[in-house]
């Protein structure tokens, strides 16, 4: 059976980009990320992620990360299921995979997609130590593709190990957007978001976003007044219809995402579309 969504004509906005995160147990990876963004306030326990967003008449895309290269305990993807069964007027569930994982992970996203329990993936490739055009992925990607499911890229820095020695043994390089052009060529019909503005590859993004048709862009992870002027640039023009409303929760919260967009040049008529109407149309939702 099918995982019941939010009904789009009774919200506000739908953020992309939500983290459900274990509680905070000291780790220097948390003190690191807490160090480079700043401490929210945000709660992380799933209760409050959905009594946050249901205040503001708001549905999110949940998902956990599915890594080992930082050490931190992580929630799984079943907590992920759980917390939108019971809520399914806000949480829209996404899995998390590790592609390293090889065919166990492949199995786990069949049965995940087989069930109706999950509406798309997230990769973290820079934690989870990947390129996303290594081959090692693609059987993990015909999954989705298979499903029009869409996949979610962390792309560009990361706010995760910055200032760590050695940056916590994150490698950037595997955050390049254009390491996703591959995939956008070799699975035509996958639908593909790059999360972030995807500093120092802002324009790869936007090229990327420009030239593939399946692929969007969402504005997790910065507040909007450090978007770049060729972001805004393309989002008021070009890009429009492919740019999505995301935060980064807990690590960012839509209150203060939502008061920072408030102040930047977006044109009246394209901010519902960022807001919610692109995530409605990418998610059919409300069909």
């Amino acid at each position: 059976m099918t995982m019941p969504a939010p009904d789009p004509a009774r919200l506000t906005a739908i953020d992309v980009h939500v983290h459900l995160e274990a509680p905070k147990g000291g780790h220097a990876t948390d003190a690191a990320a807490t160090k480079y963004f700043g401490d929210s306030g945000a709660a992380r326990d799933g209760a409050s992620l959905v009594d946050y967003y249901r205040a503001r008449q708001m549905a999110c895309v949940v998902f956990t990360v599915d890594e080992r290269l930082t050490g931190r305990p992580h929630v799984s993807n079943q907590a992920v299921i759980d917390l939108a069964r019971a809520h399914p007027d806000v949480v829209i569930p996404f899995a998390s995979l590790d592609p390293t994982r090889g065919p166990e992970a492949v199995r786990e996203a069949k049965r995940l997609v087989a069930e109706g329990v999950v509406r798309g993936l997230k990769l973290h490739p820079p934690l989870q130590q990947f390129s996303p055009n290594d081959p090692l992925a693609y059987p993990l990607y015909e999954v989705f593709a298979e499903a029009r499911l869409p996949v979610l890229f962390h792309t560009g820095h990361s706010g995760i190990g910055t200032g760590m020695p050695g940056g916590g043994g994150v490698r950037l390089k595997y955050g390049n957007p254009m390491l996703i052009d591959d995939v956008a060529v070799d699975f035509p019909d996958l639908p593909i978001i790059l999360a972030h503005p995807s500093f120092p590859w802002q324009d790869e993004a936007i090229s990327i976003c420009l030239h593939k048709p399946t692929v969007y862009i969402d504005l997790s992870g910065w507040s909007p007044k450090y978007f770049s002027a060729t972001l805004v640039q393309y989002a008021n023009t070009l890009l429009k219809h492919k740019v999505l409303f995301g935060t980064d929760y807990p690590l960012i919260t839509p209150d203060r995402w939502l008061t920072d967009f408030a102040a930047i040049p977006i044109k009246d008529e394209v901010r519902p579309l960022i807001l919610k109407e692109n995530a409605v149309k990418l998610f059919g939702l409300g069909q």
